[in-house]
């Protein structure tokens, strides 16, 4: 089984020709594809036509099929480019409905994928997998599922990456511009643990059925653990909000979408208590203001200009929220047994968009 540069995605440059056994040279593919800067450090598998058309033959599609744009470079990102770059990250072919999905969601224009792409930030991509096809793909919801171990979790991340490099063209110290980047940047995807939720569904807040399977991106700046023992619903909401407000925040500067990944079991300690997932939303979004002075004073400058139409003229002791509504404040409910929640800080300039797995 041969792997050729013919294999590789479209968009890429061209580099030196080579035609590589996919079992005897992997070494040698490896490195190719990491000179050519279509890698992301770590191993791929070699995109052979075969592999290619097993993931073809799962999409249902028509390879030429152009699914989206992806910015900066606004490469079209075919069902092909999928596909391979599904190939290289591991991908069983199973999930190539997924992966379509989610290029359709980060073309969404309120996603603002240009400049997630292009800031100094450490922003990465967080996809989330809601309905019946989470389960029946292979999808963790439950114990370790931001971690390691878990083939589609693990895979469908790493794809989504491989295309915003290859296809949307964001390499690191070009267009990508990110400072530091973090580790998510390799991989962040999850199942909404919907069996043990107490809450409505993300897919049913975006207004999809029981029937639909989603999958949503977020732009996400990193995770905070939150281990509380706390039984008492008051006090745990308390000791969320702290954890929530930080002053050199993009939520603070643009009125932001700041995520929460709660646990099973503080989601019940919510709903014994008399929480709903609106009731929380309010009262996260009243105990996260902080007075703009808490702000340094670029941040602030940039907070007036951004929100200006939103909260007026903000001086010194305006309170801001660190979202527009209670509503931007998104809960879903991941995760296993334990008293860890997690809160998600995004990029502020972003809403995450949901699209249906077909």
């Amino acid at each position: 089984m041969t792997a050729s540069t013919q294999a590789a995605p479209q968009s890429m440059p061209a580099g030196r020709a080579g035609t590589f056994d996919a079992e005897d040279d992997l070494e040698a593919i490896n490195q190719l594809y990491l000179e050519r800067r279509w890698s992301d450090g770590l191993p791929i598998i070699p995109p052979t036509a075969a592999r290619v058309e097993r993931m073809l033959a799962a999409a249902g599609r028509p390879r030429g099929e152009v699914v989206a744009h992806l910015a900066p470079a606004f490469g079209a990102a075919t069902v092909e480019l999928i596909a391979i770059n599904a190939v290289m990250a591991g991908c069983p072919p199973h999930v190539m409905p997924v992966l379509i999905a989610a290029v359709e969601a980060l073309a969404d224009a309120e996603f603002n994928l240009q400049a997630i792409q292009a800031t100094t930030n450490p922003v990465a991509i967080w996809v989330v997998v809601s309905g019946p096809a989470a389960d029946r793909l292979g999808f963790q919801a439950g114990f370790n599922c931001l971690g390691e171990g878990h083939r589609a979790n693990a895979t469908v991340g790493r794809a989504v990456r491989l295309l915003l490099r290859n296809v949307g063209g964001a390499l690191p110290g070009d267009m990508d511009r990110s400072t530091q980047g973090q580790p998510a940047r390799y991989t962040m995807c999850c199942a909404e643990n919907e069996a043990q939720s107490p809450w409505t569904s993300l897919r049913a807040e975006y207004g999809f059925g029981p029937e639909d399977s989603t999958v949503t991106v977020v732009g996400i700046e990193g995770t905070m653990n939150m281990n509380t023992h706390s039984k008492e619903v008051n006090e745990l909401l308390r000791v969320f909000a702290e954890t929530m407000v930080h002053p050199p925040s993009n939520e603070y500067v643009h009125g932001g979408e700041p995520w929460l990944m709660i646990c099973p079991e503080h989601a019940e300690i919510c709903m014994k208590g008399g929480f709903d997932k609106a009731a929380v939303q309010q009262r996260l979004w009243e105990t996260t203001r902080i007075p703009a002075r808490s702000m340094a004073e670029k941040d602030l400058y940039r907070a007036k200009a951004s929100r200006r139409a939103e909260l007026g003229e903000i001086g010194p002791d305006t309170m801001l929220p660190i979202a527009r509504e209670p509503a931007d404040i998104r809960l879903m409910v991941a995760g296993g047994p334990g008293t860890h929640s997690v809160y998600i800080p995004c990029f502020g300039n972003s809403r995450a968009a949901t699209r249906r797995i077909l």
